[in-house]
């Protein structure tokens, strides 16, 4: 019987306290007068500011996207902005790792006494590195909410350097890593809503065949057919293209989705289908329906054995499996370049010990500094004027106009087009055509890891449920980061992936936007129901209570996450020059321009290029 939200516990004083606290620190300029969140100086935030602290709703919160949506949405136009007499060398848009790496690679090619400010349209810097923070058990608990992993056996030179200028030893961090996302002891859970009944089944694996634990199938709410064809696909090595040509073979591959290859091909009904549906939400952004059967295998996803030689041709192309990792995921990279430009942020903090620092927020925006980082400034126009560049940008209702002799835009594509109308058409239109995937990662932090220690998992996928995957984020222990993890301490649990589009059979840009409304549309309350009925569906039967042994819930929305990267069933293949994200980039005059969506790629060591590009761009 579904369980009312008194139940659940969604009326319980920590659950509401924790929230109420969120949302009047992410309510900047909206709700509480100035005074009350910065120092007399207008610009510095007062010394408790602390954002990684906050829970509730983070990401894209509220305060971080509503000028934005004025401009884009409504046509709203700024034109009221005060002129003042600051004059800077850089202006950067965006203070994610791209923007930050933008400021430092400044700083080297035009000197250190170089005047930078940052702007940055939300409460914190970092962009999707995303450090949560938890403060509400006896030790402080660390994850991530946004971009995680360093695969860094595919960095380039010029990558490696900047992490070595910042005292990162990736070796050493991965050596160190005994996360797996939860893949280590893995977990398939039925949930009641969409199955009829709680049916948890140990042992089995959405990114393995699953050799050895073939009869779990038989517990699957599936019919007797789709059982029995479900074991068959795992065990079977029948090579399904034997006697294709080499043409016929290219076109299963890369022009087949995934769940026609498994329907086709390997004979599985589309209930049986619909299983595998949210096992790439969190990884790729993009559904297997929309993914081809190349793409689908460089996530894991079973189906290689049943393809003979031909696995061969997408076999090693996805990033190695090698990875380092922060405790706070990429944010640890974020702090340590925040320091670097402002050495008082956290005077003797380095990369063996950032992980435990509290950064200093009221020494981000301090006028005797040469880099400023200014949070919550929305930046709403962007033009050459004279040999410089006019910035103005929206803080707490006013709209100021800023100078300065360069601008880097590390801010997504898509925003471009509104905040610097002097971009061509084509230009324009080739941002437009990068639809960020949107994601979602919620942190809960819990009192304890008995209930999954006594089912024996660290992690479940849940296909019928708004997060695909939940797991415990024990198994990060680097940069100072050495948490007591007996059975009595909390521990956080991560809750993975996207929202499902609301139609299937539209081109990808119109399945990511209507997938990205209805994760906007979604209020606090929505996603905390959703975790505590998760939570009491699964580890309910093993003791846990959801009505006291949650902590702390953070929901990181991301409605522009990942940046979009050409898709084998969706993009054409462009010639040199001529793909949308490498006319997107184009300079134009003094402003050049940052960010994955720069590369038409999510990873951090494309941030961090196209930074070094868009400065050598102004060189």
């Amino acid at each position: 019987m579904k369980k009312t939200d008194e139940q659940l516990g969604m009326n319980k004083v920590i659950a509401r306290r924790d929230f109420i606290q969120a949302t009047v620190l992410t309510s900047i300029g909206l709700t509480l007068p100035t005074s009350c969140l910065v120092s007399t100086n207008e610009h510095t935030l007062a010394n408790d500011y602390y954002p990684p602290l906050k829970t509730g709703m983070r990401g894209s919160h509220d305060g971080s996207y509503e000028t934005a949506h004025r401009l884009a949405r409504e046509g709203i136009q700024f034109d009221n902005a005060v002129d003042t007499d600051e004059y800077y060398d850089l202006v950067v848009v965006g203070a994610g790792i791209s923007g930050l790496t933008a400021a430092y690679e400044y700083r080297k090619k035009f000197g250190k006494e170089s005047k930078i400010l940052i702007l940055d349209n939300h409460d914190d810097f970092g962009g999707h590195a995303k450090r949560n923070e938890f403060d509400q058990s006896s030790d402080t608990r660390l994850s991530w909410g946004g971009t995680m992993n360093l695969e860094y056996t595919s960095f380039g030179t010029s990558v490696l350097d900047l992490l070595a200028e910042l005292g990162i030893d990736v070796n050493i961090l991965h050596k160190k890593l005994e996360f797996d996302y939860g893949n280590d002891k893995p977990a398939i859970w039925f949930d009641e809503d969409t199955y009829g009944n709680n049916i948890l089944i140990p042992g089995f694996s959405m990114y393995s065949r699953n050799e050895g634990v073939l009869d779990k199938i038989d517990e699957f709410p599936l019919s007797e057919q789709g059982i029995k064809a479900l074991k068959a696909f795992y065990a079977d090595d029948h090579n399904v293209l034997e006697g294709f040509s080499e043409e016929e073979i290219e076109k299963v591959l890369y022009k087949t989705s995934y769940t026609d290859f498994l329907e086709k091909y390997c004979k599985l009904p589309k209930e049986v289908i619909e299983i595998f549906i949210k096992s790439t939400d969190g990884y790729w952004g993009v559904q297997p329906h929309s993914l081809s059967v190349a793409e689908a295998l460089s996530a894991w996803l079973p189906g290689a054995h049943r393809l003979g030689e031909s696995a061969s041709k997408v076999a090693g192309k996805e990033e190695s499996e090698k990875v380092a990792m922060f405790p706070d995921g990429n944010a640890t990279i974020a702090r340590l370049l925040a320091c670097s430009l402002i050495t008082d942020l956290c005077p003797g903090a380095d990369a063996k010990t950032i992980a435990m620092e509290k950064l200093d927020y009221s020494k981000l925006d301090v006028a005797t500094n040469f880099t400023s980082i200014r949070l919550s400034s929305t930046v709403v126009h962007v033009k050459n004027e004279d040999d410089k560049v006019m910035v103005s940008y929206v803080k707490n209702g006013k709209t100021t106009r800023i100078r300065s002799k360069h601008s880097v835009l590390a801010c997504y594509h898509s925003i471009i087009p509104h905040i610097c109308p002097e971009i061509p058409s084509l230009q324009k239109n080739a941002q437009r055509y990068q639809v960020k995937h949107p994601m979602l990662v919620t942190n809960v932090l819990v009192k304890n890891s008995k209930a999954l220690d006594k089912l024996g998992i660290s992690g479940a996928y849940c296909p019928g449920r708004i997060h695909a995957k939940v797991f415990m984020t024990k198994g990060v222990e680097t940069a100072g980061y050495q948490p007591d993890y007996n059975k009595d301490e909390a521990v956080p649990l991560m809750f993975w992936g996207m929202m499902e589009p609301p139609k299937r059979n539209v081109s990808i840009q119109e399945q990511l936007r209507g997938a990205r409304m209805t994760l906007f549309e979604m209020k606090f309350k929505d996603f905390e129901r959703e975790v505590r009925t998760v939570l009491d569906g699964l580890l309910g039967p093993a003791g846990f209570d959801v009505t006291q042994d949650i902590l702390a819930i953070t929901v990181n929305r991301w409605s522009h996450g990942y940046s979009y990267g050409y898709l084998d069933l969706w993009d054409e293949k462009y010639k040199e020059g001529q793909a949308p994200h490498e006319i997107a980039r184009q300079p134009i005059g003094n402003i050049s321009i940052a960010n994955c969506d720069a590369a038409a790629s999510a990873y951090t060591q494309s941030a961090i290029e196209e930074a070094f590009r868009a400065i050598d761009e102004l060189t």
